[in-house]
């Protein structure tokens, strides 16, 4: 009896099923497709790309190659991204005057241009959001959603292009744009709009875009201050600190960690309307945006922490010391600090409900003066990163 027990079908399908057996030939034909193009990519611009860039290069094309295994959707941004990127590359002709000549250069899909219609795009989105989520139109849902999908791919053209536009300008000047703020607040943007939209699919709701594309479009504002009243939008040539392959690492673990932060905020702000009895109707339950606030706020400490020891390490190498208690790092671990006690209070003591979201809506405003006000209000070693 026991042997009949054991070769029991039930028994043998429930045996968990390994991920990698779960991919099809559509899948292997994408991650086949992304490495090809990395290969591709490295053959014509390897004499661009340092050794750290080449494995940066590489080393993103196995991540998102993971990451369309796992969120089928971006397999078709990142096609978009490729496309786009190499089609405005190649209209430069290895001139940076072209962006002044060529039509689609200085309309649509060079650098400035490019992040100029993502900006468009983000607002047009959040507006649509808002209108679907009143309305309730699920059409409408449907087109804020693709309007966002199309900043995000604007957003990072622009972005790809900029990194060329860089080595155009002299070899030595050449960088991945992560440097200055302008470039930073793109990155934010698009991270943040990322995470959206996975969750999004995730919990098959759109009626948090509006929310979300507050905090989205208010960086919106602060690119468009710093092109037209700052003028602050041109490459410049790295600062000595700036000149290190932590940066390629650091910078984007740290901005997936204030994304996180933001979209967990403006969730508990949609928590808060709908605890008091505010659009009950509209928004999804409490108890999936407690649920998602939650998973955001942990999302983000995870890659809040490893950005913060990669910028412990890449403080001793630059400055001689892990640790200066400069302004930049004293706020960073206030951050830590503060939403590692939310995750302990909602972990250990189990508690929930208006008091977190206010939480977290209030750790936006800290996790905005780290990032921001500290550049405004304080000096230390990191003011490269000035106003």
């Amino acid at each position: 009896m026991a042997n009949k027990k054991n070769l029991n079908p039930t028994n043998i399908s429930d045996d968990p099923v390994p991920f990698i057996s779960q991919l099809g030939w559509r899948d292997w034909l994408y991650a086949i497709v992304l490495m090809a193009s990395t290969v591709f990519a490295y053959s014509k611009y390897s004499q661009f790309m340092d050794v750290y860039e080449t494995t940066f290069l590489f080393g993103a094309g196995v991540v998102f190659s993971l990451l369309g295994w796992c969120w089928k959707p971006v397999r078709l941004l990142l096609v978009g991204i490729a496309t786009l990127s190499l089609f405005s590359i190649n209209l430069y002709h290895g001139d940076l005057d072209s962006a002044n000549s060529v039509f689609f250069l200085k309309f649509l899909i060079g650098s400035q241009t490019a992040v100029m219609w993502m900006n468009v795009l983000f607002v047009l989105a959040m507006l649509t959001y808002w209108f679907a989520l009143f309305a309730r139109s699920a059409f409408t849902g449907k087109v804020a959603t693709s309007l966002t999908w199309a900043a995000v791919l604007m957003g990072f053209v622009g972005l790809m292009v900029r990194w060329y536009e860089s080595y155009l300008i002299a070899p030595d000047v050449g960088h991945i744009p992560l440097s200055n703020l302008y470039e930073v607040f793109i990155l934010f943007c698009l991270i943040t709009s990322l995470m959206y939209l996975y969750y999004e699919q995730r919990y098959a709701t759109k009626q948090l875009g509006g929310f979300v594309l507050l905090v989205v479009s208010s960086a919106v504002g602060f690119i468009l201050w710093y092109t037209f009243s700052r003028h602050a939008n041109g490459i410049q040539p790295l600062v000595p600190a700036l000149q290190s392959y932590w940066m390629k690492i650091h910078v984007p673990a740290n901005f997936v960690g204030y994304g996180a932060f933001s979209l967990a905020a403006m969730v508990a702000s949609a928590y808060l309307l709908v605890n008091k009895g505010y659009l009950v109707s509209r928004l999804p339950s409490a108890d999936l945006l407690d649920d998602l606030m939650y998973k955001a706020i942990s999302v983000g400490f995870a890659f809040f922490t490893i950005a913060t020891i990669l910028g412990a390490v890449w403080a001793a190498e630059a400055w001689g010391g892990y640790w200066s208690w400069d302004a930049k790092e004293t706020w960073a671990l206030i951050v830590w600090l503060n939403y590692a006690a939310w995750l302990h209070l909602r972990l250990v003591k189990g508690l929930r409900g208006p008091m977190l979201a206010w939480w977290a809506l209030i750790g936006l405003l800290v996790t905005t003066f780290a990032f921001l006000g500290v550049n405004m209000f304080l000096s230390g070693l990191h003011s490269y990163g000035t106003l």
